[in-house]
């Protein structure tokens, strides 16, 4: 259906790309991947080996060690995808807060983001896929066809996860969901090693104002101008 072989969609916490990223897939017959939950399995992964967060080499240790799959949802529960670490499905395990909080400082370190951005860009490079992250553009796949960003204020992408995890039937408190987007948008955005940010040739989309399918048109028109002129 399309000459547009490899598309990155970029952007911080629920700023929408997960959602966004599988409909896109699911238009094109692509694969979607999403890079984020192998960072999160890694983080329940040392939880459950009581590996220290700060050890980046032995983190990278683990993440050879263990074997993460990521495959289409074979559960109709709002799973994006299927997420097994070993075999054993850790899908909704890895969204709990704990691992929201400590996901970043696990994917800070330059030893683990190369053992798993090797995995990435793997699967990437194999073609028809859309691949979400936060470095996917700039690092992982920078001769994606498209690039996409999407960002929106950390207050709008912390209701939207309040709301999301309400609808699981999880106890929240907004205010603690907040404090710990903003201090994970810090991290991303700080750290040494691919850092969050929109790649120079990336289009940049703002989703305050914008629902899902104002988005995913605008995405859309933007593989078909893209597929016109190739």
């Amino acid at each position: 259906m399309s000459k547009v072989n490899i598309i990155a969609i970029d952007g911080p916490a629920a700023s929408g790309k997960s959602t966004i990223g599988k409909i896109i897939a699911e238009w094109l017959g692509f694969l979607y991947f999403d890079t984020g939950l192998m960072y999160r399995a890694l983080t329940w992964a040392a939880e459950q080996h009581q590996v220290d967060f700060n050890d980046g080499k032995r983190l990278a240790q683990l993440a050879s060690e263990i074997h993460i799959e990521i495959q289409t949802p074979t559960v109709q529960d709002g799973r994006s995808s299927n997420v097994l670490v070993n075999g054993q499905d850790v899908t909704w395990e890895i969204r709990h807060p704990d691992i929201d909080e400590r996901v970043s400082i696990v994917s800070m370190h330059p030893e683990v983001r190369e053992a798993l951005g090797l995995q990435q860009r793997c699967v990437g490079l194999r073609g028809k896929v859309v691949m979400v992250g936060r470095d996917i553009g700039t690092i992982v796949l920078p001769e994606a066809d498209i690039k996409i960003y999407l960002e929106a204020s950390v207050e709008e992408r912390a209701r939207r996860r309040y709301v999301e995890m309400r609808e699981r039937g999880e106890v929240v408190d907004f205010e603690s969901i907040l404090e710990s987007m903003q201090n994970r948008d810090r991290i991303d955005s700080s750290r040494e090693v691919a850092p969050l940010k929109p790649a120079t040739d990336a289009i940049v989309i703002d989703t305050n104002e914008m629902s899902i399918d104002m988005v995913v048109e605008k995405i859309k028109k933007t593989i078909e101008q893209k597929n016109h002129k190739i």
